[in-house]
């Protein structure tokens, strides 16, 4: 006969949610991110996923880094291992560490904790701050109480971001869980924008379908 399988006993993540609020993170959850692992770190299956409602700028990227810090040396002292993934715009490409970044996404640890869904805009969307956050990720295997994910996006009908993108990069569809390999945005065109519009060369994107996105309007920018 084969060995029972052993319980693991979970246990609440609030004093550190508590500690991250206190230090700036406007959201933190924690996600149960099993399902969306490469091999190389399935041993890491908890994301907390640091969310700041600031623009993005070097500031920005800076409070995020520290949050993680914090948190990477609060599962230290409990004797958790755990690996920060940097914001998109912090990668340092010549680091060893800098290869398993692209193993993980942010938005699997935001979605699996909850936090938010991935609009048709393919941009993580918060109910109550839209597509305005900036987000990090710690990854752990310290066996955290995870949040209760979202698994299905609540765009809803809006089409908003779809017929005002100007260079018709996104498609219109929605986001499930389940169907993690559709094509919402094709960011070629997203990116061929810049070769048109020279005011857009700094940027990541154009931004409009962040601004035109009700749950971004309605929400409130700091920073």
């Amino acid at each position: 006969m084969g060995k029972a399988a052993v319980a693991v006993r979970t246990f609440s993540a609030a004093s550190l949610k508590e500690l991250l609020a206190r230090e700036g993170a406007t959201l933190v959850g924690v996600g149960d991110i099993t399902e969306g692992l490469s091999r190389e770190i399935t041993h890491l299956n908890r994301g907390i996923a640091l969310a700041v409602n600031r623009s993005l700028n070097r500031d920005t990227v800076d409070l995020l880094v520290r949050l993680e810090r914090i948190a990477v040396k609060w599962l230290k002292e409990r004797g958790f291992r755990s690996l920060a993934i940097p914001p998109d715009s912090d990668r340092i490409n010549d680091k060893l560490i800098a290869k398993l970044y692209h193993l993980f996404s942010h938005k699997t640890a935001a979605t699996c904790s909850g936090l938010g869904w991935i609009g048709k805009n393919g941009l993580i969307i918060n109910e109550t701050y839209g597509s305005k956050l900036s987000w990090a990720t710690v990854l752990t295997d310290a066996p955290i109480e995870p949040d209760r994910p979202l698994t299905e996006s609540q765009c809803g009908d809006c089409t908003l971001c779809v017929k005002h993108c100007p260079s018709g990069a996104v498609s219109g569809q929605s986001w499930s869980r389940g169907e993690p390999l559709k094509r919402l945005v094709n960011y070629e065109k997203c990116r061929s924008l810049k070769k048109v519009r020279p005011r857009f060369e700094e940027k990541p994107n154009c931004g409009l379908c962040i601004t035109i996105c009700p749950f971004s309007r309605n929400g409130h920018k700091q920073g």
